[in-house]
């Protein structure tokens, strides 16, 4: 059962990186840098960089002292604080990708149009959670991407997908969200979030992939 798990998992595993690498072919990554990229966003998935500490509300607790055999009651007012982060997975490398491929393809008119409206789409979808921090719905941010991409640069749908996909959900659903993380409570935001293939390069991957589709049915 172990060893068919283990089978499982890498399948999976192997699955998701070509999944990746052919949506990086199909937005005009080198080949030959398509692993360097896979595994900078693999390292930099667990690496988060600290931004500034952010304070909560103070809060009041209480502690019990013993002393000589009497219990005291003594009120303790604890401050808590969010660190605000930037995975460099997640947010860092698509961010870099996206200006490689804008100035590759010279599509600043498009991709600024389909940023806009993702940027408008993910601000109103995002909700604050507390204990957690500013989330999106799974499969929207993607979908939509994709379906901006296709109306507004068909030709070049899935560049134009990945571009908006990314820095469309940074901007709109991150960093225009960030006053409300000083009431969530959570002890880490991150922007981008945490995770192997997660957040905003999933985000960006997925509509790729998806857009690809319709490009290419």
């Amino acid at each position: 059962m172990i060893l068919f798990f283990g089978i499982i998992i890498l399948l999976f595993i192997l699955v998701e990186i070509n999944l990746v690498s052919f949506a990086f072919i199909e937005i005009g990554i080198p080949h030959q840098l398509i692993f360097t990229a896979l595994l900078a966003t693999l390292l930099g998935s667990f690496i988060n960089i600290p931004l500034k500490k952010i304070p909560q509300e103070d809060m009041a607790s209480e502690e019990r002292i013993s002393f000589f055999g009497l219990t005291y009651v003594v009120p303790v007012w604890k401050r808590k604080v969010t660190i605000l982060a930037v995975n460099v997975g997640g947010a860092i490398i698509p961010t870099i990708l996206s200006i490689y491929l804008l100035l590759k393809t010279g599509l600043y008119l498009a991709a600024f149009i389909a940023t806009l409206f993702m940027i408008a789409a993910t601000f109103k979808l995002a909700r604050p959670v507390e204990g957690v921090g500013i989330v999106l719905p799974f499969f929207v941010p993607p979908i939509l991407a994709a379906l901006i991409s296709w109306f507004i640069a068909y030709a070049h749908a899935p560049v134009i997908a990945y571009i908006c996909g990314t820095l469309g959900t940074l901007i709109g659903a991150d960093i225009l969200n960030l006053k409300k993380v000083r009431n969530l409570g959570a002890p880490v935001a991150s922007i981008g979030g945490a995770g192997t293939f997660d957040g905003i390069f999933l985000n960006g991957i997925l509509a790729v992939l998806l857009s690809s589709f319709f490009v290419y049915p």
